[in-house]
């Protein structure tokens, strides 16, 4: 280890003039504040606050407080927390300079555990330390650039290790794989095995356990468990361990799936987080309910115990003001057990300064004997709290949206840096096919790997990184450790994917690409000329487990083209004009991505369908012809009016009418369900507050309009329509910074809206958070629906919590939820759905209506701790503009109760998106040397419709994991809601499965060994029908089933 004392060590002089072990400041009194809230008034830089036990933390018992991190106190509570804390630092300098003065040596007895029939406060050591935020992840591990921050997590992790071996009684605890597994590869053989000691003793516990600490608002399931799963198997390689508790204390809010599935189904005893509503913490304070079970999902049980931490306490001057906390912190909660969180942001630097300051503590109050302190863990308190057997209340739902002060709801995140959420998410499905391509071909022991990319991804769930609110250098660092990781995974499939197809690999010489910019028309492959002879070969890859028929658009400069199917058989195209909008981004960022500039954009887009089988691939040629395309296009101006002022849209049975005087959407109409709803579609902004006045200023985490009505960004917009055989595409121009294409395909029943947002001006001086706006004509009772995490729908009524008596500060923030698979509205009859691409945020402010924030640019910082206004910009040589972002989200009519089949199914063809690659190749020479179309599955076989393969990917040890998840809730669909059976001979037809093993969520234990406790519910809890789960899988038959709601979690070999 390098320095085990940790650097620039300070010794305490014979004074009260104490150095601070991360700081020579004295503390200031209004910052020396309670951790609960963390990012309350989110961190002052260089907090200088040596010892912050925040109170305890949410269990599944969920435990909620917080280790006293970027917190302003907000004002509101009993105790004058802020005295407190500056009072019991003065308190343990006193200690410390009354020894040093005596110049004696002093054992401190720290040994005893928990004492029977005294309250126990559990002191619990940790460093919380962020994956990024105002510095990168490099910066942050070893310590430069500290002209932001003085944070080295690397000296944390050294530091620890030695004052750990001074005491076999002290404890500490540790979360982030990504710093600590970068560290253990540093080390010599004699260090780890000191930390195998220490892990083995419990000493050094793993809490959470996965590469950060993930978001929970603008994070999708998938990447939650993926994350996880890099960690915990990490941890279970190198120490033979499972994490027994979630530790998730600064996420802004935390979601339902973060407590059933995140929790429960990692077999955690306990969830510890940190914020929740002030209004919510208050009731739950006199109610001693901050520690309850947490029924996150109405389809499964109570099967987590969630613990609410609740503030920071530090001891005063003297014992009797420790004990006086102690026990106020224990008139709050229930049983003789309560934590005190001793830590904050990348503290620890310094470790034997922090626990000799401990160490004295421990010693003197239980000399006094009133109370009983001890070093303790997150489970070795949840152990005490369980082994109590107290009933505890139950909690529903989740917890957003967060405020801490009235006027500063956490709610502008969900939004935050919409063009990095889009990517990140875009190559979360990415990443999914790319490993399950990976498996199919054989995974290499040399050679490109997916392993970057989940390293990269799993960073990018950190809850400053996905939100949007880290710095931007450090945002820019998360971007390109993505865009490395994806460029090798693309390796990856482009040498992997001809394996697939070509009946020979060992002789294959094909050079597949992919178009990573597709979106704004840049695709080399498909825009260079197709020579005599020669095909365009489009190989399209499925990775979901049903058949698929999407249509696809690739840019072209040519429509003498024709389109043959891997049986030779013409299909139908169209060819739609590019767009001079969508010219115009290509050629700016294209220029940016690439650093010259693209030739002229292509002409078209040509439009056809494909169909391909379930974890399969099909292959399509693209040839010249002598004669013009398949299919040309007409299109009606707004200047051509037609009867009643109206023109319809659509070659399928979904029809949109608009208005040919206004060019706005007038109303929508499924001629096969009979489902006719009249609905307007707008584009407005909201003013950002400045936080001049009593209100909070907009920033990166908080959205807090100026109290002005939205701006419309137009009341007359021109229209353009195209129609064709296969889509109809209408054409908006709200303004010169909002432009929308919406499209109806032939066959589907949902409309796809391609908008494009900005630069959005700021040369008034104001802030803008822009959204758009659905208006229907239906009674919804200020009733609206939104997803957790891609997972559950949960139940939303405006100005209402069902927890407390909410006094709504905030009519539109306050009622801002997070979107990762949409939002629905429903009446009587009918239901209206939204769903999106990537992360958002949303709301139904009005009956009948649906709205989603799509971009903010800001110009003031909300002082929250990230010290830079959200304002994202575009460079390309010296020239910089405002960012614009451009994204899809799809809008459906149904009949009541039938809308979830559609919001299900279409929501796993957003996320897994059929993945393209392309070659020019001749179209008799690929067909003789490559299997054109196929699947991995058996001919005929797909998984049940409402069952999704999320995983499918080869390990290190030769073994195979494999996720299936049920897609539907109970009663959400009259037929999907019911069991499943997968049957897995037919999905690995062409493998034999030698060995199953049924494990964990992260499969970081078998399914067999997971003991989970029980936790008593206060009242009565069996008015709630038994979760259908699956049973045992037989290794005869290998037929898993999945109940509602339900991911099971497989070890296969081969």
């Amino acid at each position: 280890m390098r320095n085990p004392d940790g650097a620039d060590k300070t010794d305490t002089p014979c004074s009260l003039d104490i150095r601070y072990p991360d700081s020579n400041l004295i503390p200031d009194p209004n910052l020396l504040i309670p951790a609960n809230n963390h990012r309350g008034q989110r961190r002052r830089l260089r907090r200088p606050l040596p010892l912050s036990p925040s109170a305890p933390p949410p269990c599944l018992l969920a435990i909620n407080s917080h280790p006293g991190r970027r917190t302003r106190y907000s004002g509101t509570g009993t105790i004058r927390r802020a005295e407190m804390a500056r009072l019991a630092v003065a308190f343990l300098c006193i200690l410390m300079a009354i020894s040093a003065c005596n110049g004696g040596y002093i054992r401190y007895n720290t040994s005893a555990g928990i004492v029977a029939g005294k309250l126990n406060v559990h002191l619990v050591a940790h460093s919380h330390d962020d994956v990024g935020w105002l510095k990168t992840i490099d910066q942050y591990y070893v310590g430069s650039n500290n002209s932001i921050q003085g944070a080295c997590v690397m000296n944390v992790l050294d530091s620890v290790v030695h004052a750990l071996m001074k005491d076999p009684n002290r404890k500490f605890i540790f979360a982030e794989q990504a710093f600590f597994q970068r560290w253990w590869r540093e080390q010599n053989e004699q260090t780890q095995g000191v930390v195998r000691k220490l892990v083995d003793s419990g000493q050094l516990e793993f809490v959470n356990g996965g590469w950060c600490m993930h978001d929970e608002a603008t994070v999708h399931y998938i990447d939650m468990i993926d994350q996880t799963t890099l960690g915990h198997g990490m941890i279970k390689k190198q120490f033979n361990k499972v994490p027994r508790v979630g530790w998730q204390i600064d996420p802004f809010g935390h979601s339902a799936v973060q407590g059933y599935l995140l929790g429960a189904e990692l077999g955690f005893d306990s969830v510890h987080f940190a914020r929740i509503d002030y209004q919510d913490r208050q009731k739950r304070k006199v109610d001693k309910s901050l520690e309850v079970i947490w029924r996150g999902s109405k389809t499964f049980g109570s099967s987590s115990q969630d613990d609410e931490l609740l503030y920071d306490y530090n001891v005063e001057q003297r014992v009797n003001d420790f004990i006086d906390a102690a026990i106020t912190q224990a008139n709050v909660t229930r049983t003789n057990h309560i934590m005190w969180t001793m830590g904050d942001d990348f503290q620890y630097q310094y470790a034997e300064s922090w626990f000799r300051q401990m160490d004295k503590l421990i010693h003197y109050v239980n000399k006094d004997g009133r109370v009983h302190a001890l070093y303790s863990t997150p489970s070795i308190y949840t152990d005490a709290k369980n082994a109590a057997n107290e009933s505890w209340p139950l909690k529903f739902d989740d917890y957003f949206p967060y405020a801490d002060p009235p006027n500063a709801y956490w709610t502008g995140y969900f939004t935050s840096r919409p063009t990095f959420k889009h990517y990140v998410r875009m190559l979360s499905g990415y990443y999914l096919a790319a490993r399950q391509i990976e498996f199919l071909a054989g995974r290499t022991s040399s050679g490109p790997s997916t392993w970057s990319l989940g390293d990269a991804l799993g960073i990018a769930q950190h809850h400053d990184a996905v939100t949007g609110t880290a710095k931007q250098h450090t945002t820019d660092d998360y971007a390109k450790r993505l865009a490395y990781g994806a460029s090798e995974a693309e390796k990856v499939v482009n040498l992997a994917l001809p394996c697939l197809t070509n009946t020979n690999c060992a002789s294959s010489a094909v050079n597949l690409s992919q178009c990573n910019l597709l979106n704004i028309s840049y695709c080399p492959a498909t825009e260079e000329e197709i020579l005599e002879g020669k095909s365009l070969v489009v190989v399209a890859y499925n990775p979901l487990g049903w058949n698929r028929n999407d249509f696809i658009r690739i840019p072209v400069n040519d429509d003498l083209l024709v389109v043959r199917d891997s049986n030779g058989n013409n299909i139908d195209t169209q060819f739609v004009e590019v767009d001079n909008v969508t010219g115009y981004i290509r050629n700016l960022y294209v220029k940016a991505y690439i650093g010259v500039s693209p030739k002229e954009a292509p002409k078209y887009w040509l439009v056809f369908q494909v169909s391909v089988p379930p974890l399969g691939w099909n292959s399509y040629f693209i040839s010249r012809t002598a004669g013009k395309g398949m299919s040309r296009n007409g299109y009606i101006s707004a200047g051509a009016v037609l009867e009643n002022d109206t023109i319809e849209v659509g070659p399928g049975p979904l029809k949109m009418s608009f208005s040919l005087t206004s060019g706005q959407l007038k109303r929508m109409v499924n001629y096969r369900t009979g489902v006719d709803i009249p609905i307007q579609q707008s584009y407005l902004w909201y003013s950002s507050s400045s936080g001049d006045t009593d209100l909070h200023a907009s920033g990166a985490y908080i959205f807090q309009p100026n109290g002005a009505p939205p701006t419309p960004a137009s009341r007359s917009v021109p229209l353009k329509v195209i129609r064709g055989p296969l889509v109809d595409e209408v054409y908006q121009q709200f303004n010169s910074w909002i432009y929308q294409v919406i499209r109806l395909y032939k066959d589907k029943e949902h409309a796809e809206i391609e908008y494009t947002v900005g630069p959005i001006p700021t040369d008034d001086g104001v802030g803008k958070e822009v959204i758009t706006r659905l208006t229907a004509n239906m009674v919804t009772n200020r009733t609206f629906f939104t997803d957790s995490n891609g997972r559950d729908f949960l139940k939303r009524v405006r100005d209402y919590r069902e927890d407390w008596n909410l006094q709504v500060t905030q009519p539109i923030a306050g009622n801002y939820y997070p979107l990762n698979l949409g939002i629905y509205i429903a009446d009587g009859k009918s239901e209206l759905s939204v769903l999106v691409d990537h992360a958002v945020g949303g709301s139904s402010i009005e009956d009948g209506g649906i709205e989603i924030m799509l971009h903010r640019r800001l110009l003031y910082v909300d002082f929250k701790g990230v010290g830079e206004s959200l304002d994202e910009k575009v460079c390309v040589v010296n020239a910089c503009e405002g960012l614009m972002a451009r994204g899809n989200y799809y809008l459906s009519i149904n009949q009541l109760g039938s809308g979830a089949y559609w919001r299900r199914t279409y929501g796993q063809q957003i996320y897994s998106t059929l993945l393209l690659a392309f070659t020019h190749e001749n179209e008799e020479r690929w067909k003789s040397s490559h299997n054109t179309k196929a699947t991995t599955m058996e001919d005929g076989y797909s998984l049940p419709p409402n069952v999704a393969l999320i995983t499918l990917q080869d390990l290190d040890d030769g073994t195979v994991l494999l996720r299936l998840a049920h897609l539907y809730e109970a009663d959400e669909d009259v037929q999907n809601s019911a069991m499943a059976k997968v049957e897995l001979k037919k999905v690995f037809a062409k493998k034999m499965i030698k060995e199953l093993k049924e494990t964990s969520l992260s499969a970081n234990q078998e399914k067999s060994e997971m003991k989970k406790m029980t936790w008593h519910v206060e009242g009565d809890d069996r008015n709630f029908p038994a979760p259908v789960r699956g049973g045992p899988v037989s290794n005869v038959t290998l037929v898993v089933e999945l109940g509602p709601m339900e991911i099971r979690t497989f070890l296969l070999k081969f």
